[in-house]
């Protein structure tokens, strides 16, 4: 081979090794140049479900559940999973002009409304897990149109036993109703009851209680929220959520102005945190949305 083709294959050599080089640049996997993840689902310290609830009328209390709502890795998307729109479709094959009409949004009777929930409802006004305030549950029941939206939310809240001190729903139900209160209601209430009821073996029964909460709003109109966890165990297994559904069904027929939203039919499992009990991020923009489409079509415009 003579001098001056060695020379054309050391310089060809040379261009194909830079080239390696600057593909292998490219694909770094140097964690400073991923992006970052999403808000975490982090724990709710305050918000666990009862770990001693007392019974604010029998002397006594009973050891329900110590269990805190672990924390969770990162959730990448908080957009609600029946509100994403099909990335898919096919494109239009005519260049005419088409109208397409949309379907009304749902709205509700209610103007005002007041959400009534336990620790399962604590990350639906979290700015930790729905750092988008649009997607809380606040500002989900504006969007169907009641205006007026209000929380009465606390962790271990139930209708009867209280904690640290704490007032039950019932006594805060029948305060705000004392201060002249005439609106809406959604109840998402029932994982601690059920569980104290396991617990205690005796006491107010399931059904007793969810009179008790009917009684304290007269003839409001109310949308109970059912209950699902995924646990097997424990005071908060998922026998004895469907035990509470039973008795929201039982109820159901004796009051005209009470609806039930049938959560444990549509909830995802994957929107459980690990505990089971308590959601993710993803999990509770769409629980906002859900219950506050729910609310609309029980009490309609």
């Amino acid at each position: 081979m003579n001098r001056r083709l060695i020379r054309r294959a050391r310089q060809a050599w040379w261009v194909m090794a830079a080239g390696v080089f600057a593909l292998a640049a490219c694909g770094s996997d140097d964690p400073a140049s991923t992006a970052s993840s999403g808000p975490g689902t982090v724990a709710l310290s305050p918000e666990l479900d009862a770990t001693v609830a007392t019974d604010t009328t029998t002397p006594g209390s009973v050891v329900v559940d110590s269990t805190a709502p672990p924390a969770g890795p990162a959730t990448e998307s908080t957009t609600p999973t029946s509100a994403v729109a099909p990335t898919n479709a096919a494109a239009p094959t005519s260049t005419a002009a088409t109208t397409t009409t949309q379907p009304p949004k749902p709205t509700t009777s209610c103007e005002s409304v007041i959400h009534v929930g336990d620790s399962t409802s604590v990350s639906l006004i979290s700015p930790t897990y729905l750092p988008d305030p649009e997607q809380r549950v606040d500002a989900q029941y504006r969007r169907v149109g009641a205006l007026d939206a209000r929380t009465e939310i606390d962790g271990a809240l139930s209708t009867r036993e209280t904690l640290d001190g704490q007032t039950n729903a019932f006594q805060r139900v029948s305060a705000i109703k004392a201060d002249g209160y005439e609106g809406c209601w959604v109840f998402a209430l029932g994982g601690n009851d059920t569980a104290n009821v396991s617990a205690m073996g005796g006491g107010p029964s399931r059904v007793e209680r969810i009179e008790t909460m009917m009684s304290a709003i007269g003839d409001d109109p109310v949308m109970w929220v059912n209950v699902r966890t995924l646990r097997t165990s424990s005071a908060y297994r998922n026998e004895n959520m469907l035990l509470w559904n039973e008795a929201l069904a039982e109820v159901l027929p004796r009051h005209a102005n009470m609806r039930v939203f049938d959560w444990a039919s549509v909830v995802q499992e994957e929107w459980f945190q690990d505990d089971g009990i308590h959601y993710t991020s993803t999990g509770s923009a769409s629980r906002a949305a859900l219950i506050a489409n729910a609310l609309a079509a029980e009490f309609p415009a």
